[in-house]
Order: C-alpha cells, then sequence, then structure tokens
C-alpha cells in the first residue's frame, strides 16, 4: 500500500455522496502519478482501509473509473490502470468530457451500459478522457463538453453554464468556447444543446405494424408516464400507428406508469385488463414501452390465465440478453444504444471544434428483433 501512503482518510462532504470523493481521490492519485499505466492497484479492502470508507464505497468508486475507462479489470487478477488511459489524455492536450446520469440509475443496466460503451468508444477514437459525473455535480472548469444520458427537459435549466461567457481553448485552435452539451437518449431542440436519440415514434410505429400485419386489431400499450420524452414519442407513435391502420385507442387498454415498470399498487389493474379474452373486450397483443414493462406483462398474464403468444403477443422496446430466454423468447425492438454513444462523443467533438450552430435532433432508427412472444391472431 506504499504507493498510496500519501492519501489521507476521505471525509464526508455534506450534499456529496461519499463514493465520488473516492473515485476523485483515487484518480488524482493516478494522474499524480502514483500508478502507471498497466499497474495493478490495491485490493477493494486496502483502499478501504487507508481511506476509512466501508468496501461497498470503494467498490462502487472504482465501478465507475472502470466504466469511464481510467481503469480495468482482469478477470480473477485484480483492477489495473488502463494502458489507453494517460494516451487519451495526451492525445487531444488533456480534453475531457462529462457524462452526467441520474443519481438513481445503475451503470449496470442494460440501458445505461450500454449507451455508456458507446461513449467510450468513441471517446477513445478522439482520444478525449471520460469522467463520471450525477445530476448537480459542477466540473465547469475541468470538463470542455457534457453529455448529458437521458435528462428531463426541467433538468436542462438548471445547467449552470448556459448562457455564460465560460472560455475554453480547444487544442492550439485560438478559439474560445463555452462548454457543449449533448444529450443521448432524449430528444430536445434548444441552443446549444445537440441530441442523439432513438427514433422513438418510430419505434412504437414498427411495433403496432407487426401486430397489426399480424391479424391483431386490439392492441394495447402499457408504457411510461409524460415527464419523458421517450415515453411521449412512443406513446404519440403508437397512437399514429394505430390511425394509420384504421385501429381504435381504447383507454380500458392502456395504461401508462409514472416510471419505468408497473407500481406494486397497480399491478393488479393489469392482470385484470387481460382477464377479459379480445372477444370479451380484452387486447390480443400488447406494447411493452420498456423491457420492465414486457417482464410484468409476462408476470401478469401468467396470473391472468392467459398463454404467450397463443391468448396474447407481446412485443417490447429495448433487447437485453434476457429477453431470448424467456419463455417464450421476447419479440423486441432493439435500439442502437452504443451507436447512440459513439456518435454523441464525436459529435460533441465537432461541437467544440466548429462555432457553426447544430441542426435539429439526430434520430437513429430501432431494429424490429421477431421472437416467439408474437404470433397471428387468433380472432
Amino acid at each position: 500500500m506504499s504507493k498510496f501512503a500519501e492519501l489521507k482518510p476521505i471525509r464526508a462532504e455534506q450534499g456529496r455522496p461519499l463514493f465520488q470523493a473516492v473515485r476523485d481521490s483515487v484518480r488524482a492519485a493516478i494522474d499524480a502519478g502514483m500508478f502507471a499505466p498497466g499497474d495493478r492497484l490495491p485490493s477493494t479492502k486496502a483502499i478501504s482501509d487507508q481511506l476509512s470508507v466501508s468496501l461497498v464505497t470503494v467498490h462502487r468508486a472504482l465501478q465507475e473509473l472502470v466504466a469511464s475507462g481510467v481503469l480495468r479489470r482482469g478477470q480473477g487478477r485484480g483492477t489495473f490502470v488502463h494502458e489507453e488511459y494517460l494516451r487519451r489524455a495526451e492525445l487531444n492536450q488533456g480534453l475531457r468530457f462529462g457524462v452526467v446520469f441520474h443519481d438513481e440509475c445503475s451503470l449496470a443496466d442494460f440501458y445505461h451500459g450500454h449507451v455508456l460503451e458507446g461513449v467510450r468508444r468513441g471517446a477513445a477514437q478522439i482520444g478525449a478522457d471520460l469522467v463520471l459525473l450525477r445530476f448537480g455535480e459542477d466540473w465547469r472548469k475541468e470538463c470542455h463538453g457534457f453529455l448529458y444520458v437521458n435528462p428531463r427537459e426541467e433538468q436542462l435549466d438548471k445547467v449552470p453554464f448556459f448562457g455564460t461567457s465560460a472560455n475554453l481553448q480547444m487544442n492550439g485552435h485560438g478559439r474560445s468556447h463555452r462548454p457543449g452539451v449533448v444529450v443521448i437518449g432524449a430528444s430536445f431542440d434548444r441552443p446549444r444543446v445537440h441530441a442523439i436519440d432513438s427514433d422513438n415514434a418510430d419505434i412504437a410505429r414498427q411495433a403496432v405494424h407487426h401486430l397489426a400485419d399480424l391479424g391483431h386489431r386490439r392492441i394495447g400499450y402499457l408504457g411510461g408516464g409524460i415527464d419523458v420524452s421517450n415515453n411521449i414519442d412512443r406513446w404519440n407513435g403508437f397512437r399514429a400507428a394505430m390511425g394509420e391502420r384504421g385501429l381504435d385507442v381504447e383507454d380500458r387498454l392502456v395504461i401508462r406508469e409514472p416510471g419505468w415498470r408497473v407500481n406494486p399498487d397497480d399491478r393488479e389493474m393489469v392482470v385484470e385488463m387481460l382477464r377479459a379474452s379480445a372477444g370479451e373486450g380484452g387486447p390480443s397483443a400488447m406494447l411493452a414501452a420498456g423491457y420492465y414493462f414486457a417482464l410484468d406483462l409476462y408476470a401478469a398474464a401468467n396470473k391472468a390465465g392467459r398463454s404467450i403468444p397463443h391468448d396474447l403477443s407481446v412485443i417490447s422496446v429495448d433487447d437485453p440478453p434476457s429477453a431470448q430466454h424467456l419463455s417464450p423468447a421476447l419479440t423486441t425492438m432493439r435500439q442502437p444504444l452504443e451507436q447512440m454513444g459513439r456518435l454523441a462523443a464525436k459529435t460533441l467533438f465537432d461541437m467544440l471544434h466548429d462555432d457553426r450552430p447544430q441542426q435539429g435532433p439526430v434520430l437513429l432508427r430501432a431494429e424490429l428483433i421477431r421472437r416467439q412472444s408474437t404470433t397471428e391472431s387468433r380472432t
């Protein structure tokens, strides 16, 4: 532990999670040369003892440094300083991007993990360093630009540097810039904010047309509420596609939840909706506008005594590896998450080198993955 001997125990700061202080302390030690590229870090237990924090706190701090490309893990061998970390920092004279996530999100989550992997690959190609941030952290002086992952629009209103005259010199070009902002996974059209997103309205359109082509006419919808742009776009796309196919959107076949899955208090409501067959006013097919909504539908269908896909076809958004292992395997709309991340990193780099105004959001098309949870209508 001798290389960490200069580090002092971490003290809690009001309003700042302890793992962030540990993360920044370890990163500062690497930047100061205590560890060279390829060096193995001390064990989680040793770092925990040195900094006087819990093992859980150290584990989360190191996880974020691995996710941002500062560290790498060798299976069964430990945690190492990433060999490319310093090279990336030097390639563009220390260009640094802040990747900003919700406080409650997990980097182990399929959506966020794949977006981050795309950002990391895109940043590696241009030599940019990454810092993982949470909403509310202020790194204006340290970061040249920011990638906001799936923010709500009111959160962008609180970004402190919009409208400021903060100046940053880029790569010796002699031009000053305000920090650039790219939004990933949400679509906003506002000054100095460029959005990279899936075409969420088209996701719902593709799903409805797939079900309608199979003969389904009573198609229900289970998805998120009205405070997130993706939810709004998917709902609007669903209604538009139903109209295009001459199908009615029936209120009793629509459930929109405030979160990212069915609230426990509402689960029985989903079961009751599914108990009725299509001939009795129930749905013959459902669009689950998120993967966890699909899992809730599987559970509700089982409780309601409806067999997927014979009594109920289900199609969902997002395609994690577990989707193909459900019984039956789930038909999904696969979003190009890593492509979104890579394109966002390149877009931010281009913004910082070009004073011309950016054009409005870039929307990428999702891919329909046909599996066994959808079949021809029996009614």
